[in-house]
Formats: C-alpha cells, sequence, structure tokens
C-alpha cells in the first residue's frame, strides 16, 4: 500500500479475528474453477494466510506468493500456512508490484482494493504481472449494501462514523460496486462479474461479529482514526459498541454483507 493510503483496520485482534475466518470456501468460492494444479498464484493483501493456504491446496504443486504491505501480519500467515510447501512470502506494495510481466497465472484479492490509494493503478499492476490467458480475481464488501436486523440505538451510528475514516484514510468503502468500473479503467476488456455474501444469525455468529465489527470500533485503530479525525468521541464510540452488543443479544438478529466480485481475463 502505498504512503498516501492508510490501511484503516490495522491489525488489532477484533479485526483478525475476522480474517482468519476467512477461507477459500467462504470468501473465494468463484475463483474456484479457475484455480488448477500446477498454476502459480500472487495472493495480494494475504493477510493472515487463511484464503492463502486454501488457494495453496489447489494448485499444487504450483507455487502460491503471499503479499501482504505489513510484514508483521505474515508471520501469522505462516503458521496458519505452515503445513504446506508451496507457499513463499513477500512484503508488496500493490500499486508497484515487484515482479516481472506475465509472472503469474492468477493474481488474487481479496479486501484489498476498498483500501487502496488508486484502485485503478492497482488493477493494472496486477494485469500487468499475470501472463496471457491468466486471471485477475478482486472481491470487496459494499458497506452500502450491508443490512442488518433489528437496528437497536448505536447500531445507527456506526457505518456513518465508518465511511468517514475509511474515507478520509483514502479509501472507498462502497468498493464492491465499483470493482467492474475499476476493472475496465485499468484496461480490462473480458470482465465477469459475480456477488455473494456473508450471513451471520445464530447466537455465536452474532456474538463474534459483533465483538469483531463493535470491537474495533472500540479498541483498534479504526477507533483511533475516529477520535484523531474529529468523527466521534470516545463515549460515541462505546455507544456504538453497545448498539452492536443489544444486537448480538437480540433472538432475531440477522446481518448481511454483499461484496462484488470480479474475474479479469487478462
Amino acid at each position: 500500500m502505498s504512503p498516501d493510503a492508510t490501511y484503516t483496520h490495522g491489525h488489532h485482534e477484533s479485526v483478525l479475528s475476522s480474517h482468519t475466518w476467512r477461507t477459500v470456501e467462504n470468501s473465494a468460492a468463484y475463483l474456484v474453477g479457475r484455480l488448477r494444479p500446477g498454476a502459480s498464484v500472487l495472493d495480494i493483501g494475504c493477510g493472515p494466510g487463511t484464503i492463502t493456504a486454501g488457494l495453496a491446496e489447489r494448485v499444487a504443486p504450483g507455487r502460491v506468493v503471499a503479499a501482504d504491505s505489513a510484514r508483521t501480519v505474515l508471520d501469522e500467515a505462516r503458521k496458519n500456512t505452515a503445513a504446506l510447501d508451496n507457499v513463499d512470502f513477500a512484503v508488496a506494495d500493490v500499486h508497484a508490484l515487484g515482479y516481472a510481466d506475465d509472472t503469474f497465472d492468477v493474481v488474487h484479492a481479496h479486501q484489498v482494493l476498498q483500501h487502496v490509494a488508486d484502485p485503478v493503478l492497482a488493477l493494472r499492476e496486477m494485469r500487468r504481472v499475470t501472463r496471457p490467458g491468466g486471471v485477475v480475481a478482486a472481491r470487496d464488501a459494499d458497506f452500502g449494501t450491508m443490512a442488518w436486523y433489528p437496528d437497536p440505538p448505536g447500531m445507527d451510528a456506526w457505518m456513518p462514523i465508518y465511511y468517514k475514516v475509511a474515507r478520509g484514510n483514502g479509501g472507498e468503502p462502497d468498493a464492491g460496486r465499483r470493482l467492474v468500473s475499476w476493472a475496465r479503467a485499468a484496461g480490462f476488456t473480458d470482465v465477469e462479474a459475480s456477488t455473494s455474501s456473508w450471513c451471520y444469525a445464530t447466537p455465536e455468529e452474532r456474538e463474534w461479529w459483533s465483538e469483531s465489527w463493535g470491537g474495533r470500533l472500540l479498541r483498534s485503530s479504526v477507533a483511533d482514526h475516529a477520535v484523531a479525525g474529529g468523527h466521534a468521541t470516545r463515549d460515541e464510540l462505546q455507544r456504538v459498541y453497545q448498539g452492536w452488543k443489544a444486537w448480538a443479544a437480540a433472538d432475531d438478529g440477522w446481518y448481511s454483507v454483499t461484496h462484488g466480485e470480479i474475474i479479469c481475463h487478462a
């Protein structure tokens, strides 16, 4: 990630608990049909590597490079892929990838483009390092399409605060709906678009999700950015957290996260 962009979420436990839940099955199913044994893959923004592990299993003996802008999180990726012998690791800036043209068969980014300073430039770079006949794949949430029930006091405030924080850091929370537009601006002419969602409704899911998002709005760098930017006070963030916990406690609680997905042919 270039210096003029800030990864809003950071790597607090409340954030990593969500990232380590992600797998190929629940976060990259749209890409599975493109994965072949022997293929080379660049997994950009790999985070703790749980999706990377699934990619590596499917393309073995092909190699996967797990790349992230944060060196520290690569330690978690190493732990989560320790049983695999076809994963390499790299610190990388998606705006300026340190690889030659036409290096990889698949270049993948999950929940990355919503955070970068220039998603079109990022996609151009992803295209540059993809071999002819290969694919660039990206999946990002679209915050404006998220829905939940019920809506207790406090829950109404979290998203306006997050929009201000994320956009103030150079990101775009509604990335999901923009993926096709960004891909075409990056020069792709053959783009397949799809959508999929996560749903949290069981008591266990609601408790975990409320701590992941309510927790990061209280304790993570999201909270720090919100206060520093004048978007919320600590007391207001505490109210938001209590709203999340009230939602989690509701027997009829339900939450949907919609994602945009693209497969771009190089």
